[in-house]
């Protein structure tokens, strides 16, 4: 399926959720009422609710951390409108929000320096904060499950037996108990499946799906193969995907996949790419530099050393400032830290394999930080962007600073009798046994690179299409009556592939652990399965705490997509454009170029910029337009710089103006450029009153 770098020997503590399990304390309760397997956000939450509600809880985490991805390095939440977070997911964010209350803990900065330009809580977002520094995050949940007492046993280093015929012991559709490798069982009324692969619902017999389904399987419209619809992170230059280039003799070069992408909308096993959210830093006391592996190998950074030298100098990483100059790294543009298409085999794979694979994700990610940060063929300015932030010393200090979760974005899902789709995210279909919601984006990231008929890269998966709040339904957290009656499912639920992109976001998997051990509370009482218990009573008791089950919102906007402007002109996308920040991505307005747009974030002021160079076939007289979707919380003083063949013109640009031509073009001026790529539009963020938004700039030769 893939081509793995060879391995060094494995981080002791970043991968003990592939080692071999440790046996706890032989004091350890091995039953209770409910047993959660996986210490994630959404086993963290349901334990906690099982103890609120009387009821003892094991939680049991193959790793010795606890929080997943929460502590794991995501720490710029992803959730869309915050609205629909209650419980004691919005409980968590309050406790974050408390903690940076106090001034000791701003250690690298003043908190009026992180909070400048940033918009503070207000309304129903009083008093949460949704970004954080990931030891942070483990303190708060480390003070939350002490406060639950003794109705709450923690069992860490213990892995789920996968050998076939071991693991889950059932009674017809009751499981009965489940077994660890190191032999040690652990019995409950009901279980609870809170891990991000899924593990325990596939030892138990439950039906679930890998990889995409095609359109077709539920009337979708964005789902399975996504070839004409990737657009974001995309390559922008045509480069040569041949270990020599221009001779396909010679084979491909690695993490390109040989064969056909597959017909469009189809299905297939793949899922969408993972990576490491790493915790960066500008502060020179506290930054690592990035190092060379000891095992690097040339060959899988070739291709990214050609994009450049092609012309894409984006900086291709996706930096989110936290508190204390520390930022959420993510994936950004054509060739970043997602590992694509080396994942697929994840998912269903045997611990060995699987720590082969997170391995190769480490080796790929640490091998490309040090790559644009030194190689000798990425430009001095790129180098020097990637040098300007290392990882934190004082995050994840006893895994060598490199977060400990591998971002395992989806594996299996469930497939119960009722499936979120893509037409619960757009509220065409209204579940109405509501546990909690939804309301990111639906987001797949690539899922892998091929080779085009003209014999170029190109990626294939990204898929960013806007949501409406949206209930999720019961029915998904719990398997078909015929497999399983004392089992849920709140982090692989019932769901379509484009579905789960929108609805895999922590805050949500909290709110979902939470319902689901409200559920199984519920069946404890009620002395009958998750299937049969009473709706309103579940109903009544998740308002009761604080769990946001609907509520009204606007209809969601034509998904009308301008590909470009003026078919007679050069258009260049946000995509395409050199940026440095400008790192927050929407496609909220009706109308944009491209898939989307991006904007400053209102913050980090005069350290933003964008520039647009176009590639203009001969020298000639051109009118210069900005695309840009107009809203009043837009500056309306953005300054923009355009560099022609006569110098420099230096212009402001009002972005809470309606742009005159079709509401998306504003006309800045005529420009005499020369052929070629001497000339450029920059916009950037200085000294601006609002959001700075940008999405094309369009040349038009002139009449």
């Amino acid at each position: 399926m893939m081509r793995l770098l060879s391995l060094p020997p494995l981080f002791a503590i970043a991968l003990s959720v592939f080692s071999a399990a440790l046996t706890t304390a032989a004091t350890a309760p091995t039953s209770a009422d409910v047993v959660i397997y996986g210490g994630t956000s959404s086993g963290i939450a349901a334990a906690l609710q099982t103890a609120r509600m009387g009821k003892t809880a094991v939680l049991i985490e193959p790793t010795q951390f606890l929080g997943g991805l929460t502590t794991g390095g995501l720490g710029a939440t992803d959730i869309g409108n915050k609205r629909a977070i209650g419980g004691i997911a919005r409980e968590f964010y309050g406790r974050i929000w408390q903690h940076y209350q106090n001034p000791a803990v701003w250690t690298r900065q003043k908190p009026s320096d992180y909070f400048v330009g940033r918009n503070q809580p207000t309304g129903a977002d009083e008093k949460t904060m949704w970004t954080f520094e990931p030891h942070v995050a483990t303190k708060v949940y480390d003070d939350l499950l002490r406060e639950a007492g003794a109705k709450i046993t923690i069992v860490r280093g213990e892995r789920l037996d996968l050998v076939p015929g071991k693991g889950v012991i059932k009674d017809g559709t009751r499981i009965v108990r489940i077994v660890m490798e190191s032999g040690r069982a652990f019995t409950a009324a009901m279980f609870i499946d809170a891990t991000y692969e899924g593990d325990l619902l596939a030892k138990a017999g439950v039906s679930y799906h890998v990889g995409r389904e095609a359109n077709a399987v539920y009337g979708e419209t964005i789902n399975g193969v996504q070839v004409a619809h990737t657009v974001s992170h995309q390559f922008t230059k045509k480069v040569d995907p041949y270990v020599k280039p221009g001779d396909p003799q010679s084979g491909l070069l690695p993490g390109i996949n040989p064969a056909s992408p597959g017909v469009e909308f189809s299905g297939d096993r793949k899922v969408q790419t993972y990576n490491f959210r790493m915790t960066t830093t500008d502060v020179p006391e506290n930054r690592r530099a990035w190092e060379k592996p000891a095992n690097y190998d040339p060959q899988w950074f070739e291709l990214a050393l050609r994009n450049i030298e092609a012309g894409d100098h984006r900086i291709s990483w996706n930096p989110v400032w936290m508190p204390n100059r520390k930022t959420d790294t993510n994936n950004n543009f054509a060739i970043s830290t997602d590992f694509i298409g080396q994942n697929w085999d994840y998912p269903e794979a045997d611990y060995a394999t699987r720590a082969k694979i997170v391995q190769a994700h480490v080796d790929w990610q640490q091998g490309l930080m040090w790559t644009y940060a030194h190689h000798p063929r990425v430009p001095e300015k790129i180098r020097a962007e990637f040098q300007r932030l290392g990882l934190a010393k004082d995050e994840f200090t006893e895994n060598n600073n490199w977060p400990r979760q591998l971002y395992v974005r989806e594996a299996r899902r469930m497939i119960s009798e009722y499936v979120m789709t893509e037409k619960n995210c757009t509220r065409e279909i209204v579940a109405t046994d509501s546990v909690g919601m939804g309301a990111y984006n639906m987001d797949s990231h690539n899922i892998q690179r091929f080779v085009t008929a003209e014999g170029f890269v190109r990626n294939e998966g990204d898929v960013q299409v806007r949501v409406r709040p949206y209930p999720i339904s019961y029915r998904s957290l719990r398997p078909r009556a015929s497999e399983c009656t004392n089992l849920l499912a709140p982090a692989c639920l019932s769901s379509s592939h484009i579905a789960f992109g929108s609805i895999r976001m922590e805050p949500v998997f909290m709110v979902l652990g939470q319902s689901a051990a409200t559920a199984a509370v519920h069946a404890v009482d009620q002395r009958t399965t998750i299937q049969a218990i009473d709706p309103k009573k579940l109903e009544a008791r998740l308002l009761k705490d604080g769990q946001v089950l609907d509520f009204a919102s606007d209809p969601l906007p034509p998904r009308t997509t301008a590909k470009q402007v003026n078919p007679a002109g050069i258009v260049v996308d946000d995509e395409a454009a050199q940026l440095k920040g400008f790192n927050s991505h929407s496609n909220s307005s009706a109308t944009y170029v491209g898939h989307g747009y991006r904007h400053d974030g209102n913050t980090n002021k005069g350290e933003q910029t964008a520039r647009f160079t176009p590639d203009l076939p001969k020298d000639a007289r051109y009118t210069v337009a900005i695309a840009y979707p107009q809203n009043t919380n837009r500056a309306s003083n953005v300054p923009v710089i355009v560099h022609h063949a006569d110098g420099d013109t230096k212009l402001v640009l009002d972005q809470k103006k309606k742009p005159a031509v079709d509401g998306l073009l504003q006309t800045i001026g005529t420009f005499r450029f020369v052929k070629g790529q001497a000339g450029y539009v920059e916009i950037a963020n200085v000294g601006t009153d609002g959001y700075v938004v940008i999405d094309a700039v369009q040349w038009l030769e002139a009449k």
